[in-house]
Parts: C-alpha cells; structure tokens; sequence
C-alpha cells in the first residue's frame, strides 16, 4: 500500500521521470490490507480489496513483478536480486518491506491450524478453516485481534479472545471505553479471557487449544496470533542500511544510501515506528514528492488516530488517551443507557486527545483542532457535545 501510494505521488508529479518496476513476494499487486478484516467477514472479495488491477500498471508503463521475492540488494552495484528473474539495475530504489507478525515464544506454533492474520493467503486459510461449530481462539485483544475474532465469529465459528492486559484495546482506549467495548462484543457471541497469558497451543498435529497460565484450557480447531507486528528490515540490514527497530529514514524519506528511500511499516523515523495508515500516506506523498523532484517535501507525522472496523460498533481515538501532568484536563461524557461515551484530554487550551465510543462523527474534528493547535478556551464548555453545538451555540445557559 504505502510504496504504491508513493508511486501514485510520484506520477503525479513527474510520468516521465523514471521506468518503474515494482517487485512484491505476494501473488497480487497493492491491495488494501485495512480491508482484510472485511474479506474475512464475508464482506468483501479479494479483487474488491485490489487497489491496483494489472491493467493500471501497464497502463503507466509499469513493470509488475508479483510472486517473487527479492533476495538481496547490492547498494555498491545498484542492484535488486530478484528470485527467479536475477539481477535489475536501479537509479532509485524504494524498500516497502511492510511487518512481519510478532510470535510469541510458545509450543505448538508449528501446528496445523495456527495462523497469524497478516495476508491475503493468511485471511483465505482462515476462512478454509472456518466454518459453523468449529472454534477459534484468538491471541491479542488490540485492533488486529478483534477485527479477526469478528470475522471468525461472522463465519460461525465460536470464538474466544485470549487477552494479556486487563481491557481490550489498551493502547488506544482507556479502561472505561474498553469495558464497554468487551461487553458490546460479549453480547454479539465472543467470549474473552483478559488479564490471560498463553502458556501453550496443543495438539497432535492438529491444533486442539491453548493453555493459559493457571492450567485453563480452550478448546480450538484454529488459532490466530495477533499479538503486533514488528519492522521487516532483514533485507535492509543486508544491504547495509542503517537500521535500530525499523528502517532509519530522515524527513525525506531517504535510508543511510541517499539512492534508497522507504516508506511504511518498515521504518522507523525520529524514533518513532509506524503501523495506521494516516502516517503512512504522508510518508508516501513526501517520498513521492521527492522522488519527483520536490527538495522541500518533509515528512512530518500527523496525529495518529485510529477507528474499530466492526460493523455497528463505532470507536475511535486520537492522541492521548489520559492526562498525564496536573496541568491537563479531562472532559468526558457519558451516557450508559445509549452506549455512548466521550472524553477529551486537554493541555494549555488545547486538544491533545480524544477517546470516543459509540458516537465518532466528531473524531476527525477534535483531529483537525489537535493538528492546528486550535485554542479552544471559548468552546471549552460545550466542546464534548461536538462540532454542531460547539460553532453554532454561541453561548450556552445554565437550565434553572
């Protein structure tokens, strides 16, 4: 997704500029991983999720080379290894090696039965192994995790969530907005087992469960890893590229070899590793811009923000989650009997954070005010009712 984007950039800017090939390992061109929980859902269908179809490559003169993983890059020579095909020349060389999926060190991984969820081909085996009365046990209760055991459960499977950490979605909801997300997902047929670690998957070449810490087990015909992902910079570090957690990149996009950018999930910029798509794209328009010509395009990181793809469960959370000085301020609403809770952390009159269940509209909003700095003194008391109300209520009364 994200070189592609940054090829969309670049053509944008300057067709003519460069002959481009794009190499991939998987049998497709770019498609909308974000979609992948869609596809599993039944939802969608893999040329729905296709972002690129083959004739669109061809038609910018592009040379497409799926299914075939590049196996070294020799900076000195300005080349790409690719298998089956051997060596291609390059002027420029963009690395959008993506993620690999953390394993946790556990028995069993080898198993038929265990996946993670990172790929087309591991969505499809997910979905071969589905099927009414088989169970699932997902391992990781953060955004991949649920949006799997959504789609599992859509494909009528029992489904099980075994979850580290005592709230669902710990890194992007506080405890309040996580409970209510257990308990919508709870009533929907997902069962769950927090504050839980694995201790081991079983089976006889098959899987047959998990096994938690304190001797509960969970039957399972499949089980899903989603526990994170983390930098792919094997062939990066091959090549000599400086790498810490991710790919070093500077605010051109550029690796330690001036001749070698990188954008995605692969990276790692000011110290900062990146895996939501907002980020990504920015990354992928200054590569672009670069690429192009544009000396001035800099990447700077937008505010992150994320959203839930769960149909008719709406969350979304930007920034941070809590105060965390005694000079911030929290502003939450909560109404229990409609599913609906916001709250707003606040730094110096401005929007630094916002946590939002149930009620999103006004997500990109409080965004917006948090990208520009916005001072919000004179909306303060009617800020957490949304946009609507805040710009258009001139001045709100006390109800005697």
């Amino acid at each position: 997704m994200a070189t592609m984007r940054a090829v969309e950039e670049l053509l944008s800017r300057a067709p003519q500029r460069y002959d481009i090939t794009v190499v991939g390992a998987e049998p497709h061109g770019n498609y909308n991983r974000i979609l992948l929980s869609s596809l599993l859902a039944g939802e969608k269908a893999v040329d729905e999720i296709l972002i690129n179809a083959p004739d669109w490559y061809a038609g910018n003169g592009i040379r497409l080379l799926t299914g075939k993983p590049v196996t070294a890059v020799d900076a000195r020579a300005r080349t790409v290894t690719v298998e089956g095909t051997g060596a291609l020349p390059y002027d420029k060389l963009l690395l959008g090696t993506g993620s690999r999926p953390l394993v946790p060190p556990l028995s069993g991984l080898g198993l038929d039965g265990v996946r993670a969820f990172r790929d087309i081909a591991d969505t499809e085996a997910m979905i071969a192994a589905a099927g009414d009365g088989r169970r699932a046990v997902v391992i990781g209760g953060g955004l991949l995790g649920l949006e799997a055991a959504w789609g599992l459960k859509r494909r009528g499977m029992q489904v099980t969530v075994v979850h580290l950490m005592p709230t669902l979605l710990e890194r992007q909801l506080d405890s309040t907005a996580g409970e209510l997300l257990q308990r919508a997902l709870a009533e929907r047929g997902i069962e769950f087992a927090t504050a839980a670690e694995t201790e081991e998957i079983f089976g006889a070449g098959q899987v047959e469960g998990v096994r938690l810490v304190g001797g509960r087990t969970i039957a399972a015909d499949l089980v899903v890893l989603a526990i994170g992902i983390r930098p792919n910079i094997d062939l990066a570090k091959t090549a000599g590229l400086y790498v810490n957690r991710g790919i070093l990149v500077g605010d051109d996009m550029r690796t330690s070899d001036p001749d070698i950018f990188a954008v995605g999930e692969c990276i790692e910029h000011n110290g900062q590793v990146f895996g939501l798509v907002a980020p990504i794209w920015e990354q992928a328009r200054v590569c672009g811009a670069r690429l192009a010509g544009d000396e001035q395009a800099a990447y700077a990181p937008p505010p992150v923000f994320t959203s839930l793809k769960i149909t008719g469960i709406d969350v979304f959370s930007a920034g941070s989650l809590a105060a965390t000085d005694e000079t911030d301020e929290e502003l939450t609403l909560h109404d229990a009997n409609h599913g609906i809770y916001k709250k707003l952390v606040l730094r110096d009159d401005r929007v630094v954070g916002s946590v939002l269940y149930g009620h999103v509209a006004d997500g990109p909003w409080y965004v917006d005010l948090m990208r520009r700095k916005v001072d919000i003194s004179a909306l303060r008391d009617r800020l957490i009712f949304g946009r609507a109300l805040a710009e258009r209520v001139p001045n709100l009364q006390p109800v005697s």
